[in-house]
């Protein structure tokens, strides 16, 4: 799925309808008694880190969202019952957190007392005023610190309809977006033709968070885990990882607005002899992990690539189609390399050295190190993020339907990049700083990225290991990783309005 922003995703004109809770659902979750099934330690963090942002006076929407066609004429009734369809199959989009003095308290809405509202917004002509207007929609209706949030719209023409469905990140994880198309095209097409789909149940993302919190809070402060992610933090002076490279920011400036990158890195067949060479090592994932160290090292120079890899925790086949936050990180420390095997084998060995340490909730963790920091953006560390989504329901037609994964772009201070494997070939997207030296450094990183998998795809491995230096400057006492100071085992509390 090409992941981008709303801007960026093939706005058309045509008439506007939505579908929102009703309000008798609304009224009727307002009465219902606490849920007992706590909030995943992730989801708890997120809607914080939220609250805490908007108390320094700061808006952040951090919705994620999809959009994509249905060709033909659309049956709006058709359509309305597979989206009700769709939200009943998945428990976490019925279910939100009120706040009892400092503790969050679940509550969830029986399926009978789901129902939409669906409204007729009006005809736009002009793809600008309908984009402001969707993300205007969005950032209110799909907000972390309120319920219900999530918002359904469809762009209505006579030769397709374009949907578009947005969620607090509360909710949904990228995987859950990249089958959320398919889904919906299937119950669309079951009631279009007079009946309701037959799909099997799927588990419940609420369940899980019972779970996967009763797991974590067996742990404590000398698990071997723990002490791991203790020393990790210590060898990152104190803090958990950004991007490094100079991202043009003052140390306690405020948070800066970001711009998002997006773009075909590379086409299906380099795609493909880059897994092919990287697959001895461990695959893809590997490779741009072993690629990224190689390249950031020849613009920053820093000795050793730390980062954060985000992996989903969906390790039984029950969670498989369930729809949540479903995601863990797992550290990983990779010297500069001299060519391109010695990074893939470094990067392979952290991997299979680390990554059940994904498992653990990394908010659990942080508690358990004693840090009490007040989160001041939205991101507490940069990624760099690889999924072969190939094999997911109905992707060889995402380009014909104009399938996108949506981001919300507003603020922050960290670099989150996305490479998605398509049938094309592979995706490349990022938010980061907007400041003219993320900006240069940034594109420097994306073209020598590119660089390595061509010269891989062409045979000219020769091009790989000696990654010259940066072409733009690249001050390290500006780099957002590289602050002065004696280095502590936990993170530093950033002061309140400056960046965490």
């Amino acid at each position: 799925m090409r992941v981008t922003d709303i801007q960026h995703c093939e706005v058309r004109p045509g008439r506007l309808v939505e579908w929102s809770l009703s309000p008798a659902a609304v009224a009727a979750a307002a009465r219902l008694p606490e849920d007992s099934r706590p909030p995943a330690y992730i989801q708890e963090s997120h809607i914080r880190t939220a609250r805490s942002v908007r108390e320094d006076g700061l808006f952040v929407p951090t919705w994620l969202g999809t959009s994509f066609d249905i060709p033909g004429p659309v049956d709006l009734d058709a359509l309305e019952g597979a989206l009700v369809g769709w939200t009943l199959r998945h428990e976490t989009l019925r279910s939100g957190f009120r706040w009892s003095g400092d503790e969050m308290r679940r509550f969830t809405l029986g399926p009978d007392a789901v129902s939409l509202r669906r409204e007729v917004v009006g005809d736009f002509t002009d793809p600008a005023e309908l984009v402001r207007h969707l993300q205007g929609r969005f950032d209110v209706a799909a907000d972390a610190l309120g319920w219900p949030n999530f918002l359904y719209a469809a762009v209505v023409r006579d030769d397709c309809t374009s949907v578009y469905l947005a969620f607090d990140h509360s909710n949904v994880d990228s995987y859950s977006i990249f089958r959320l198309p398919a889904e919906i095209h299937e119950l669309y097409t079951a009631y279009a033709a007079g009946g309701p789909a037959e799909l099997p149940p799927v588990a419940s993302y609420v369940d899980f968070c019972e779970l996967e919190r009763a797991d974590a809070d067996k742990v404590d402060d000398g698990h071997a885990v723990v002490d791991r992610w203790r020393e990790f933090i210590r060898r990152c002076d104190g803090r958990l990882p950004g991007f490094p490279l100079d991202l043009g920011l003052a140390p306690d400036g405020p948070l800066p607005e970001q711009r998002l990158m997006g773009e075909m890195l590379v086409d299906a067949d380099a795609a493909a002899a880059f897994e092919a060479y990287c697959r001895p090592y461990g695959g893809s994932l590997v490779g741009v992990l072993a690629a990224t160290s190689l390249v950031l090292h020849g613009i920053g120079g820093d000795p050793v690539y730390r980062t954060v890899v985000p992996f989903h925790t969906r390790v039984k086949s029950r969670w498989s189609e369930s729809v949540g936050w479903y995601v863990g990180g797992a550290p990983i420390e990779v010297p500069a390399a001299p060519d391109l095997p010695a990074a893939l084998a470094a990067v392979r060995a952290q991997l299979q050295a680390n990554r059940t340490m994904a498992r653990m909730p990394l908010a659990r963790v942080l508690r358990l190190l004693g840090t009490d920091f007040r989160p001041t953006s939205p991101d507490l560390y940069s990624i760099v993020s690889y999924v072969d989504a190939r094999a997911l329901p109905a992707s060889a037609r995402w380009a014909e339907l104009k399938v996108y994964g949506l981001v919300r772009v507003s603020y922050g201070d960290q670099v989150c990049a996305w490479v998605n494997r398509l049938h094309e070939g592979l995706w490349f997207a990022s938010r980061y700083p907007d400041t003219d030296t993320a900006r240069k450094n940034m594109r420097l990183y994306v073209e020598r990225l590119r660089d390595v998998i061509l010269s891989v795809a062409a045979g000219r491995f020769g091009d790989v290991p000696a990654l010259p230096g940066p072409r733009t400057p690249v001050s390290p006492a500006g780099r957002s990783v590289a602050r002065s100071g004696s280095a502590s085992p936990v993170p530093t509390p950033p002061r309140p309005g400056t960046r965490g």
